[in-house]
This record gives C-alpha cells, sequence and structure tokens, in this order.
C-alpha cells in the first residue's frame, strides 16, 4: 500500500512522519492501586478519593467515587496526584478510562499513568481509550479478564511530537464530549418531564383545557380483544421483541444476531397498532404497541391484542406502562396459578382502568406523542454526534487528519 507524502508506515499503522509510536510504559510511571484492609473500618472515611470500575466511564474526569478512604487507609495505599489517567485492567469493564482531579488512590483493579511532562493527560486519556479494545484482547479467555501491568506497560500508541498537538487534538475531542454529554443531560431532562406528564395527565390529576367529564372505569376485556393469528404459512417476516424501554424493537437489530427459532410457524402474527407483552415478563413494563411494520412476528408466549372503537390505542398503551399498573401486573404474576408465573389474557382482561371519553385521550395522547417526537429527535442527534466522535477519534489519533 502505498504512503502519502508526509507519512510512514508503523507497527500501529500509517502516523505522520514526525509523530511517534511509544509504548504506554516508556511515556510515563505506572501504578496499581491496592484496596486498604476492610476488616478495620478506621481504612474508610471521607477525606479521600478511593475509585473502583465502577467510578469510571461515566465522563472523562473522576470528581467523585462510592467509596472514599480515611487518612489511615490513604496512608497504606500508593497515591495518584492529580492528572493521573486511570485505566482498568481487571475484570468485565477493562478499558474504561479516567483522569484523576486531585490526589487518590484506587483499588486493585486500575492502573494509573502518573503524570508526566511529555503528553497531556487528556491526550492519554483519548489514546488509552482508543486502544482499550486491543488491551482488553490480551486478556485472552481466563473466567476473570486480566491485562497484567507490563503487557499494559508494552501497549503501543501513535504519539504527536509536540505537547500542543496532543493538547489540540484532546481539545477538539472534549467539545465533541461536551456536546454529547449536553445532549444525553438534556435527553434524561426530557424523558423525566415526559414520565412526570404521563402520570398527571393518564391518571387524571391534571386535566388538559376543554375537558371536565368524568372518566369511567373499565375491565380490559370491555375496551380490547385478544388476538390468536399464527404465522402457520410461514411467512419471512420481522420477528420482533419488547423491551421494557424502547417497546417494540427488530429481535436481529437489537440482539446484533438469532435469539429466536428458525421455525417460526408457531409464531404469532402482530399488525400495526396492537398491542402486545410477553406473558412471562409484564411485571417488568414490557408492553408494546407495534408501530414498526405492517405485519411482524412476536414469540408464541407472547399475548397480542387490539383495542375496540372508542379507545385510543396510544392512550392505552401509555396508561399501562405506568409503574402503578407494573406493581398490579407483578402481583397478578405473582398471584398466577401458572406455574411459569405468566399473565395470560383471561387474568390481564380482569384488570381495570380508567378512561375519559375518546376525545380527550386523543388529546392527551397527543400531548405525549408529541414529546416522544421530541426525545426521538435529540436521540437521532446524539447518534449522529457519537458517529461523529468515532470518526473523529480514528482520524485525530492517527494523525490521518492534522490540526492547524
Amino acid at each position: 500500500m502505498q504512503v502519502k507524502q508526509g507519512y510512514r508506515q508503523t507497527e500501529v499503522g500509517v502516523i505522520p512522519e514526525e509523530w511517534d509510536v511509544k509504548t504506554i510504559g516508556s511515556i510515563a510511571p505506572i501504578a496499581t492501586g491496592s484496596t486498604p484492609p476492610t476488616r478495620d473500618p478506621a481504612n474508610y472515611g471521607e477525606d479521600f478519593l478511593f475509585v473502583s470500575p465502577a467510578d469510571m466511564g461515566a465522563g472523562k474526569r473522576i470528581f467523585r467515587t462510592e467509596k472514599k478512604l480515611s487518612a489511615k487507609g490513604f496512608s497504606i495505599s500508593r497515591p495518584f496526584p492529580p492528572g493521573s489517567v486511570l485505566f482498568v485492567c481487571i475484570g468485565s469493564t477493562i478499558g474504561k478510562c479516567g483522569i484523576a482531579t486531585e490526589t487518590l488512590t484506587s483499588n486493585q483493579q486500575v492502573n494509573a499513568v502518573l503524570p508526566s511532562e511529555c503528553v497531556s493527560p487528556d491526550y492519554l486519556y483519548y489514546a488509552l481509550s482508543a486502544v482499550s479494545p486491543k488491551v482488553r484482547s490480551l486478556a485472552g479467555e481466563q473466567a476473570v479478564p486480566i491485562v497484567n501491568k507490563r503487557a499494559f506497560a508494552d501497549t503501543r500508541i501513535p504519539f504527536p511530537a509536540t505537547n500542543a498537538e496532543q493538547e489540540a487534538i484532546a481539545e477538539v475531542l472534549g467539545d465533541v464530549d461536551e456536546l454529547i454529554e449536553s445532549l444525553e443531560r438534556l435527553i434524561a431532562k426530557k424523558r423525566a418531564q415526559r414520565q412526570g406528564a404521563m402520570q398527571e395527565l393518564l391518571t387524571g390529576k391534571k386535566r388538559l383545557p376543554g375537558f371536565s367529564k368524568n372518566w369511567n372505569v373499565k375491565h380490559i376485556a370491555e375496551i380490547a380483544s385478544p388476538i390468536s393469528r399464527r404465522n402457520s404459512a410461514g411467512e419471512q417476516l420481522a420477528v420482533l421483541t419488547c423491551s421494557k424501554h424502547l417497546g417494540f424493537v427488530d429481535s436481529l437489530k437489537y440482539f446484533k444476531n438469532q435469539v429466536f427459532s428458525r421455525d417460526t410457524r408457531g409464531y404469532k402474527i402482530i399488525e400495526r397498532g396492537q398491542l402486545g407483552y410477553p406473558a412471562n415478563h409484564i411485571e417488568e413494563g414490557s408492553i408494546g404497541l407495534q408501530d414498526l411494520y405492517d405485519v411482524a412476528l412476536v414469540s408464541p408466549i407472547y399475548v397480542v391484542f387490539s383495542v375496540a372503537e372508542g379507545v385510543n390505542k396510544y392512550f392505552l398503551h401509555r396508561l399501562l406502562k405506568l409503574d402503578s399498573y407494573q406493581q398490579l401486573f407483578e402481583t397478578a404474576t405473582s398471584a398466577s396459578v401458572d406455574r411459569r408465573g405468566s399473565l395470560r389474557w383471561p387474568a390481564f382482561s380482569e384488570i381495570a382502568v380508567r378512561m375519559p371519553e375518546i376525545e380527550e385521550q386523543s388529546a392527551i395522547a397527543g400531548v405525549l406523542s408529541d414529546m416522544d417526537a421530541e426525545i426521538s429527535a435529540l436521540d437521532e442527534k446524539l447518534g449522529k454526534a457519537c458517529l461523529l466522535r468515532l470518526g473523529m477519534v480514528q482520524e485525530l489519533l492517527t494523525g490521518r487528519t492534522r490540526l492547524v
């Protein structure tokens, strides 16, 4: 492969000629944390941050930890100064990184690359994050994956010659991270607002302008009917699964491989606009409105039903997603005579729901649908930002794109 002018081929790929390839251990000293004896409560307190893998990954910088050490406990451990870059080397979360914001220590699952004048901590954080898949592969197939300190120290990374270029790369990637984090915070806020609106509007605690009629209590059997069509012809239709938070999703796309039976002739047909839930998992809140395909399939364990005229399917779906109904489903499932603890149609259809007239149902559904659309647009924007970050990491950390 021809290498363009100004670049050279190395063991880590093509990099700019003035860049170097260095092992992590040659950049700065590496230290490993330890856990003070837990049998002595005096080792733990509120004085010093004590990092474990659970404290890393949510953000670039480490400001807080689940556990803290007293001065006594901290004196037993190796201190890591501010600017140390921490990397998980043991367990299922190998590769999680973070930057120390103050003097702290960690347990033995974490290695710390101590500060050095030759490297920007922020650049090193991104460089270690980029090579984390390679480091994870060094653990092999052990029951408890471990990357020893020497193997970690010998891992090679591309290295810009000047701190100025390192810092410029880290600054650009930091800006993208801030965008992603701000979108995540906004999405969390919007979801909390939607949950609050659902709780008020779907229970009648808050009424929309123009509506004042009393709500009626009906059993599900009065407003919905079970559907039991089977895929007896063996049609090649998408198979769906219902998750607690996402509702119906395409099983192949969701699980990345086929977890359903190859023979789907016994599977149930679910059409667009129908509702369904896995009879053995509804207590987890896994009930969905099928709006992905005109016709699709679900496992035989699913209960599928359609709503009657005078019922807004979106309103009913959102109503059944409230925590109060999830608790009711859990109680009904626990009381089920079914040996698998399932909630099938006969028991499900006896559940009572309180509903307004169709006009108010539709108005409430419209408000919640608008909130869903806003969250979906933000989710899409977040997905694009994450793809942008991935591309920028690949370009900037290899020097394929240089910053002025």
